[in-house]
């Protein structure tokens, strides 16, 4: 099962150092949109991606509109803190874009109006926490997409 990976705006160079190990080892595609809050060629991004950047798959794209432009036929899913329903309601599908908004304030608003029926939350327990990392929520999110498949495919179904 293949994934891709979208970051709108990616903030900090760490976080996304991490995403794209985490797109290496998921066998996912990275897409990133810019306006970054770093460059590409960022020591912080490198280190957190270690030596494995070079192998792997990114797409850059120029803008938001771009990116909905290029992709407008493809199945996309929406993260965001202030999504209605939860992540595990998410239906996986292969070549599916899993898209993540910026650090600091997340997907714009008007996207998330226009696509309220295909975003998704993780659950936040504490009233006391606005949002997760970045990295983390795209863990979780990757990782029980492959989950499912896995046992999908253990069991004979069909995903």
């Amino acid at each position: 099962m293949t994934f891709n990976i979208v970051l709108i705006e990616p903030e900090i160079p760490n976080n996304t150092g991490n995403i794209g190990r985490l797109s290496l080892a998921s066998g996912s595609v990275l897409h990133l949109v810019k306006p970054f809050g770093f460059e590409l060629t960022d020591s912080r991004l490198k280190r957190a991606g270690l030596d494995y950047w070079k192998h792997i798959k990114v797409i850059t794209y120029d803008s938001l509109q771009e990116f909905l432009i290029i992709n407008k036929n493809e199945n996309m899913v929406f993260l965001s803190a202030s999504a209605e329903k939860d992540y595990d309601e998410i239906k996986y599908e292969d070549n599916q874009f899993f898209v993540f908004g910026k650090e600091s304030t997340g997907l714009p608003k008007q996207l998330l109006k226009e696509k309220k029926d295909k975003s998704f939350k993780i659950p936040i327990l504490s009233p006391h926490v606005r949002s997760l990392n970045l990295a983390n929520s795209v863990s979780i999110v990757i990782f029980e997409g492959l989950r499912l498949s896995k046992l999908a495919i253990n069991n004979n179904l069909i995903f």
